[in-house]
């Protein structure tokens, strides 16, 4: 696939992307349990099978001793298959597979699960942590999207309970920068707007003049413009309804304006692979990503580029 950087076309429209192993991603938290839906709607719309994986990691400030040590781990394992085999029922009548396991980190289980099963989509819910707290914290999710060869649809805290619509998506939000790596979601994007008829939105946001009171320029944003319309070849119209905007500001915030303005239920980012760079001081530069799955309404599909 070429890039637009030289102004060449994306050759992505007719390729249909199909989901055939979901890996659901929990920790029985409410994002999760708000993330679940998701999984099944798409594991319905495409016959895949889901596999339901929650990773337990020791918790320092339970063990004192090696009798208290067990007796902490057996309760936590007790209680992750009480809480799996209730989502175990609510995937009955789809193929689906669970599993609850130990591991020190998620990504190294998810890594493994990945591999053994095949998997081309994973979903998972996140509580959003940003600022302060994400420095301190870390981000679960990030490390996730941002790491995993495969697309990674995540449900943020915003997402209100109830509206997955059988994970049907009517209203796509493609945003790029025109990178190469923005633009390696672009096929996944077509696909789900060509899976359900959907109505495609593209976008690019321009960067804040640093001078205060300089206008937008009208050159630069129609050649924006121009290069978005030109990403698609014009078959595309013939099943899409196809808008192209271009805007002005931080990225993340103007991404989620758009996104609400055109009642978008899925955004759709390229990210870059940053997996050298996720620690407690994650990289700021790089958080546009990481701002939208936090405060979307819709979820959010991202592909590593």
């Amino acid at each position: 696939m070429k890039t637009a950087e030289g102004g060449a076309r994306v050759s992505a429209a007719g390729t249909r992307i199909n989901f055939r192993n979901i890996l659901f991603l929990t920790d029985f938290s409410e994002p999760s349990e708000a993330a679940l839906p998701f999984a099944m709607g798409i594991a319905r719309a495409y016959g895949a099978k889901t596999f339901a994986l929650n990773v337990l990691r020791p918790d320092p400030l339970l063990y004192s001793t090696p009798e208290s040590t067990a007796i902490a781990d057996d309760t936590q394992e007790e209680s992750a298959k009480a809480e799996m085999a209730r989502i175990e029922s609510r995937l009955a009548g789809l193929p689906h597979e669970t599993m609850v396991e130990w591991g020190d980190g998620i990504w190294a289980s998810v890594e493994e699960a990945l591999k053994e099963y095949r998997v081309d989509l994973i979903v998972m819910g996140t509580h959003g942590r940003t600022g302060a707290e994400k420095l301190l914290l870390g981000s679960v999710a990030e490390e996730i999207f941002r790491r995993s060869p495969v697309p990674v649809m995540t449900i943020g805290p915003a997402v209100r309970s109830g509206v997955h619509n059988g994970a049907r998506f009517h209203n796509v939000l493609f945003a790029t920068d025109f990178s190469t790596h923005s633009l390696a979601a672009l096929p996944y994007a077509l696909s789900l707007a060509q899976e359900n008829q959907a109505r495609m939105t593209l976008l690019h946001i321009m960067k804040e003049a640093k001078a205060p009171g300089v206008i937008l320029d009208e050159t630069a944003a129609a050649s924006a413009l121009t290069r978005l319309n030109d990403l698609l070849p014009e078959e595309v119209k013939l099943w899409c309804r196809l808008e192209s905007v271009v805007g002005r500001g931080d990225p993340a915030m103007r991404i989620l304006e758009v996104a609400k303005q055109r009642g978008a239920d899925v955004i759709v980012l390229g990210v870059r692979n940053a997996a050298e760079h996720l620690g407690a001081a994650t990289h700021l530069l790089r958080a546009t990503a990481h701002k939208v799955v936090a405060h979307a309404e819709c979820p959010v599909l991202t592909v590593r580029g």
